[in-house]
């Protein structure tokens, strides 16, 4: 393939990237009905307050993904450096891959294109470590947080409350002892036959020490931190009398459920707040204003990032090196 075709193809992928992306965020926009009632619930609030609010929202998400920038780039500080502000274009602009793919898994691509050619399999691998971390996070405080729901909702006998206890104890172990040995996968991978001719992809493993992991899994809490105190504002802004400590409870339940069911992020919308309904059923009855909360952050934390992140889109070069 000779430069000149692989400058066309390349224009071509970058033209139907955000052509694919746009069309779906418009489609999920228009007549949105949780939007809709996000703006009649604010309508009735001091102006003031939905402001301050809303700034808050929107502060909180640049800390979130300026975190994840930083976790991106202490990631790859053993595949090869990149600026924080480098770090910083390839997570907008994996954010809109990840719109229009399941499960975000074009938030990948949208990466590791920021990387040299040589190295992109390997940031692959380096950032799947990054979300076991995030996932690691969720996973224990949302089955810690579940402890408390069966304790508080289901009122079950005390023999079922010590099983389920003693298994959250064991999920939360085993969450831990995989993260902090994830290196071991680069050796129980070399026994597969049919993995070995990329086993050097996998290598990257076996140089995240527990210090590094440790610091990774600092940068996921942040972040698990930054995104709850987002929803804790809007929800005690629509309902302030939720108490905030079963409200933060419940938002690492929807969390962990959240994060198990497979979607498209686009059309994520839907099952978070379906999800989000359900379990904040049993602390208050106003379904619409749950709906409305997550749509607003589902907005703030996803559309918009993706949307600026088209910027970051026209950079790319899929066939050598992105400049800076």
């Amino acid at each position: 393939m000779n430069r000149q075709t692989k400058k066309v193809l390349s224009i071509i992928i970058k033209i139907t990237v955000l052509v694919l992306a746009f069309w779906i965020i418009f489609q999920k926009l228009s007549n949105n009905e949780n939007i809709s009632n996000f703006r009649s619930l604010t309508n009735k609030l001091s102006p003031s307050s939905v402001q301050a609010v809303l700034a808050g929202l929107l502060l909180l998400m640049f800390l979130n993904w300026f975190v994840e920038a930083l976790k991106w780039k202490y990631l790859l500080r053993n595949v090869e450096k990149i600026t924080t502000w480098r770090a910083v274009e390839s997570v907008f602009c994996g954010l809109t891959w990840a719109v229009f793919t399941p499960n975000r898994i074009g938030e990948y691509g949208g990466r590791v294109f920021f990387l040299s050619p040589r190295k992109r399999i390997i940031g692959v691998i380096s950032m799947a470590v990054g979300a076991v971390a995030q996932m690691v996070i969720t996973n224990i405080l949302g089955s810690l947080a579940l402890l408390w729901f069966v304790g508080s909702f289901m009122l079950l006998n005390i023999i079922v409350n010590f099983a389920l206890t003693f298994l959250v104890a064991i999920f939360c172990s085993f969450f831990l002892l995989f993260y902090f040995n994830i290196q071991v996968i680069d050796g129980l991978l070399a026994k597969v036959k049919f993995i070995k001719p990329f086993r050097r992809f996998f290598s990257i493993l076996a140089k995240y020490k527990k210090a590094d992991l440790l610091r990774i899994l600092l940068y996921s809490l942040a972040r698990f931190t930054v995104f709850t105190i987002q929803y804790c504002l809007i929800i005690h802004l629509l309902i302030p009398e939720m108490s905030i400590f079963s409200m933060v409870l419940m938002l690492f339940i929807f969390f962990f459920i959240q994060s198990a069911l497979p979607s498209l992020d686009i059309f994520d919308i839907g099952v978070r707040a379906l999800t989000a309904t359900y379990f904040f059923g049993f602390l208050t009855n106003q379904e619409v204003a749950i709906m409305a909360a997550t749509a607003s952050i589902w907005l703030v934390n996803l559309i918009i990032p993706a949307v600026l992140g088209s910027v970051f889109v026209l950079k790319l070069n899929f066939f050598g090196n992105t400049r800076g």
